[in-house]
């Protein structure tokens, strides 16, 4: 799989009020079961005397990982109404946690449906939503004289520097997107006019800043 993948950055928190009821919204970056139970586990702790904490989590890039709850409330009502916003909005690897103090007033299927989806969607709008692109570690070695211009030939294309090793000569590790990264390598050794060695190394997902 080499799509780019939508996720949420970070915790984001949200709160609404519905007929006296209070819904506090939840939303984090997960990569795998076991990180959305935990963030799960510490969100019911935090609200321990709460009436239901309703979730869903989509928590792997290719979006087969699927989880949600009701918690109590009644059946298709919270769960999966709040998995049917990360779905709609194509986010994978992303947890969602709708937390309810109830008011006292009911809210009847149609209300509660209601209530968790708009919890969740107005979440995720204001949480830091990026692209995980699917990317090529690359080590370029170059002599001294060299450094210069691989940062700023670097610099000037989608790519994030890792690290940076002066010995006998200078190793720099260097993370491009996948699809890219024959250009890219094709454009350097040009740049530099064949004085650069580069070799292929890890493929995974990060983070890319647009330019």
């Amino acid at each position: 799989m080499e799509k780019p993948v939508l996720t949420v950055f970070g915790r984001h928190q949200s709160e609404k009020v519905i007929e006296r009821s209070r819904f506090l919204a939840y939303s984090e970056h997960v990569e795998s079961e076991e990180e959305a139970r935990a963030f799960l586990s510490e969100i019911r702790k935090e609200h321990s005397l709460a009436t239901h904490c309703c979730y869903a989590f989509i928590a792997d890039k290719a979006g087969n990982l699927q989880r949600f709850s009701d918690d109590g409330e009644p059946q298709g009502t919270a769960g999966m109404p709040i998995l049917e916003v990360l779905k709609n909005k194509g986010l994978s690897e992303t947890a969602v946690a709708v937390v309810r103090y109830f008011g006292g007033i009911k809210l009847g299927a149609g209300g509660l449906v209601r209530a968790y989806s708009s919890s969740a969607s107005e979440n995720l709008a204001g949480a830091a939503v990026g692209r995980l692109e699917l990317c090529a570690e690359l080590e370029i070695t170059v002599d001294y004289p060299a450094v210069d211009a691989v940062q700023k030939f670097c610099s000037s294309h989608t790519c994030s520097l890792l690290s940076c090793d002066y010995a006998e000569k200078v190793r720099i590790l260097a993370a491009v997107k996948k699809q890219e990264s024959e250009g890219f390598e094709k454009s350097l050794v040009d740049c530099l006019q064949g004085r650069v060695s580069i070799v292929r190394k890890r493929e995974y997902y990060l983070p890319f800043r647009d330019l």
